[in-house]
């Protein structure tokens, strides 16, 4: 009778799409097929991701301020629209730059932006900017429902942490949920992770250390090059997070993103 109630509860679970986890054996991603991996154009990073972020799930990038994560974001949305996709950014705090979206060459035609309305210091407004935040969330999951987009972004960096911390759990979950199985990336940035899918990946990002010696913001780090008003390369160090492994896997990267100054 095991067997049998075993196998109705695989059902069940399959037909609620519950039957992924975290112990789910998933086959492995092939790193040339575009409709399972999305490169984000960084071929260092590309490389530790088995070809780039899978599709169909929740990752992150994360990072403190001068980490890269901006870059990295810029550099993943250029990627996507050279291979002709329709990208949307959901900006919660409104710090888009098209200059350097625009210098990064990322295609704006082929770009959504929605601005969002959070500050990063409310004061005595925390309940508007809660509310903000909840309208951040909708607004990403329309995009979503809608799709046709290869790559939909949730920048919530500098966000107060308690704003992020105070959002449901199940608000991660559903947007999971909206893309499994479809050909979305879905990204979340902050700056510390919030809630990527079992499948999805963190990329940690901090300043490059070289040999030991103390964290350089992106500000003064001397050996970055400034030819005429762009700026271009960036070193910095990504830690991958897989929540199927019991290990991370580090590297150094440079991204190759020009970002107006």
């Amino acid at each position: 009778m095991a067997v049998p109630a075993r196998a109705h509860l695989e059902s069940l679970l399959r037909a609620k799409r519950l039957d992924r986890t975290l112990t789910t054996s998933l086959p492995p991603l092939d790193p040339h097929d575009e409709l399972a991996v999305a490169p984000s154009g960084i071929t260092a990073l590309d490389a530790r991701l088995g070809g780039g972020f899978p599709r169909g799930h929740l990752s992150e990038i994360v990072g403190v301020r001068t980490s890269g994560r901006t870059s990295v974001l810029l550099q993943l949305l250029a990627a996507a629209t050279m291979r002709g996709e329709l990208v949307a950014l959901v900006d919660a705090l409104d710090r888009f730059d098209v200059a350097s979206g625009a210098a990064a060459r990322i295609d704006l035609d082929r770009l959504l932006w929605i601005r969002g309305h959070v500050v990063a210091n409310p004061g005595l407004c925390r309940d508007l900017n809660q509310r903000a935040l909840e309208q951040a969330v909708k607004a990403v999951t329309l995009v979503l429902q809608a799709g046709n987009f290869g790559v939909v972004a949730f920048d919530v960096a500098d966000a107060p942490p308690d704003a992020i911390r105070r959002l449901p759990f199940t608000t991660w979950l559903r947007l999971q949920r909206t893309i499994e199985g479809s050909q979305t990336l879905g990204v979340l940035v902050g700056s510390e992770p919030m809630a990527r899918s079992s499948a999805g990946l963190t990329v940690q990002l901090q300043p490059h250390q070289g040999d030991g010696s103390p964290h350089i913001s992106a500000e003064t780090r001397p050996h970055r090059r400034f030819p005429g008003r762009l700026f271009e390369g960036l070193d910095i160090e990504a830690r991958v997070i897989r929540a199927r492994a019991r290990w991370q896997e580090q590297c150094d990267v440079r991204v190759p993103v020009s970002t107006a100054c």
